[in-house]
């Protein structure tokens, strides 16, 4: 007996259930309004499968998924119109693939047969989204829904994850089809975890051996790929000091022995300086961004090179590696402990200890502890970090309130920040803190945004009344776009060309969208705004009315060497 024929807009249904879905962000329009009729039934009644998150911009949408699908380690989705609604999330597509983020974006599209003719809201999305994406495929016909869809998941979130985009006409929509379950567990030349090499393991360990002065470089690629306890008991053994890029902050907590701060531009003074001094560089799962390490013709020179990481073009793209071990670092490391011997660097671990006690004199107490003056953005942060006792989720936008949030934020829980790296997204912030909410619902999401990132997105306040998504926002208001003002000030004769904001009353915007709001001023009431923020239920806007010239310091200015950080301007 045939199974019963069912249209395409309803096999996708079928298909992104089969995937697990249970959450999707998204907004409809013309060409996707058969999969949105599909989608009425399937988030109600009987059949209800999903909850669907309305959003009030598709780069929204795109940033929600995101959101979610780092805190939760599942593929987030969205779904959008053709067009513009579909041009709307290159941006967040595009910070998705430089983050290794897995999300699926459907987008519709205007019929096979109007395809090449301008037909209203007509874009070759494919062709826009293949050098952002891992995965770009136009669903031509109903019958290749289940294939495609089970496809795009599987490439989304194997291997080094990233964004995949299926472009769906509207024909394939409503055409019928008989449907039957797919799923991928193997794509012919599509090799998403490499074999691991026990000689470069080998070579791995006998450097990792005869070091007396080994530095680890901990990057993102240890949270995707769940390897944070394997993390720890390597470094353990080995007793090695490690430095986290942004992205890889929460991959070892704030507080362990070996931790030894952030990497890059606005990182740490001791990892940076002792980059340059270690005999054994040993990066696991980053990708040497320039951020990292400034100028590349004098980083580590004097280092042997240990590159693991997943992804086979990333080594020798920007470092040369001296012995590359290309696998899951879910594999690789635990591996490698076995070979490495039991070790104990106590004179060189000592040796980071004056660097960090003079960054904490010359920048740290000061950023955190200000005898007087107005409000600065460390302290807003530690505030947050202190009431929280580094349990939530750090949200950032970008900008200085990004760089802030970052390095004054604790982390005790994994997948613990969520922030746009790779190519520096403002208006990320808002948006991926709600997705945040709703990948990892028990925990107290903080949102830090500057005035002109949180307006980059403002109508998604109308998204967090509507849901009463949880989102705790902390608006570090300097009246200025703060990270280029600083710049323009250091490098550009203090010319502040447009970087000054004439901002909104947001008490009244928070007003409008019915949204709990409270302004602080003086710092004898930072502490009281902070408890009453976090024991509000729902979403909360807190305004800091923050020091206009608060500059974000240590420092590499760009073009330097990571040891050339400046600790004062």
């Amino acid at each position: 007996m045939m199974n019963k024929q069912i249209k395409g807009s309803e096999a996708l249904m079928l298909a992104l259930k089969a995937q697990g879905v249970k959450t999707i962000f998204g907004y409809p329009g013309g060409s996707i309004m058969p999969v949105y009729d599909a989608l009425y039934d399937y988030t109600r009644g009987e059949k209800k499968a999903f909850d669907h998150i309305l959003v009030r911009h598709e780069q929204a949408a795109a940033h929600a998924a995101e959101g979610f699908a780092r805190v939760s380690g599942e593929v987030g989705v969205c779904i959008v119109t053709s067009g513009p609604g579909a041009t709307n999330t290159l941006t967040g597509i595009a910070d998705a693939m430089m983050d290794s983020t897995p999300i699926v974006v459907i987008a519709g599209q205007v019929g096979i047969s109007v395809l090449g003719t301008d037909a209203f809201q007509e874009v070759d999305l494919v062709g826009v989204a293949q050098p952002i994406s891992k995965w770009s495929y136009q669903i031509r016909h109903a019958e290749d829904i289940a294939w495609a869809v089970s496809r795009a998941f599987y490439i989304a979130k194997s291997g080094r994850p990233g964004p995949v985009v299926l472009d769906l006409p509207r024909n394939a929509q409503v055409e019928t089809v008989e449907y039957v379950e797919e799923k991928d567990t193997f794509i012919r030349s599509y090799v998403a975890y490499p074999e691991l090499n026990r000689d470069a393991l080998q070579e791995a360990a006998t450097l990792i051996n005869q070091a007396k002065k080994p530095l680890a470089l901990v990057g993102q690629g240890v949270e995707l790929g769940n390897a944070q306890q394997e993390l720890k008991a390597f470094l353990e053994k080995a007793d090695i000091p490690a430095g986290r890029t942004m992205l890889g902050l929460s991959a070892l907590p704030s507080d362990h022995p070996l931790n030894v701060g952030m990497l890059g531009m606005h990182g740490n003074l001791a990892p940076n300086i002792k980059e340059q001094e270690c005999d054994v560089l040993i990066a696991i799962g980053m990708r040497f961004s320039d951020r990292v390490t400034g100028n590349l013709s004098t980083y580590a020179k004097q280092a042997k090179v240990i590159h693991l990481d997943i992804d086979k073009s990333e080594i020798d793209k920007n470092v040369k590696a001296d012995v590359a071990v290309i696998a899951d670092c879910k594999e690789s490391l635990p591996a490698l402990t076995e070979m490495i011997r039991e070790s104990k660097h106590s004179e060189w671990r000592e040796s980071f200890k004056p660097l960090q006690e003079k960054e904490y004199e010359r920048v740290i107490r000061p950023a955190l502890h200000p005898a007087e003056g107005q409000l600065l953005m460390g302290e807003v942060v530690n505030a947050v970090a202190q009431a929280t006792n580094g349990n939530h989720i750090t949200v950032t936008d970008v900008g200085q309130n990004q760089l802030f949030a970052t390095r004054y934020s604790c982390y005790k829980q994994n997948r613990s920040i969520v922030t746009s790296g790779g190519l520096g997204t403002m208006g990320f912030g808002v948006p991926a803190a709600v997705g945040a909410t709703f990948g990892a619902p028990g925990r107290t999401v903080v949102c830090f945004c500057g005035d002109g990132g949180f307006q980059m997105n403002l109508q998604e306040l109308g998204t967090i009344m509507e849901q009463q998504s949880p989102v705790k926002m902390v608006l570090l208001n300097n009246h200025y776009l703060g990270n280029v003002r600083q710049w323009q000030d250091m490098f550009w004769q203090r010319r502040k060309s447009f970087t000054k904001m004439m901002n909104p009353c947001y008490e009244l915007i928070a007003q409008g969208y019915g949204i709990p709001y409270e302004a602080v001023v003086d710092r004898k009431d930072l502490d009281a705004a902070v408890a009453k923020m976090l024991s509000t239920d729902g979403p909360y806007i807190l305004e800091c009315a923050i020091l206009e010239d608060d500059d974000i310091l240590p420092m590499t200015p760009p073009g330097k060497s990571v040891d050339e950080m400046m600790l004062s301007l």
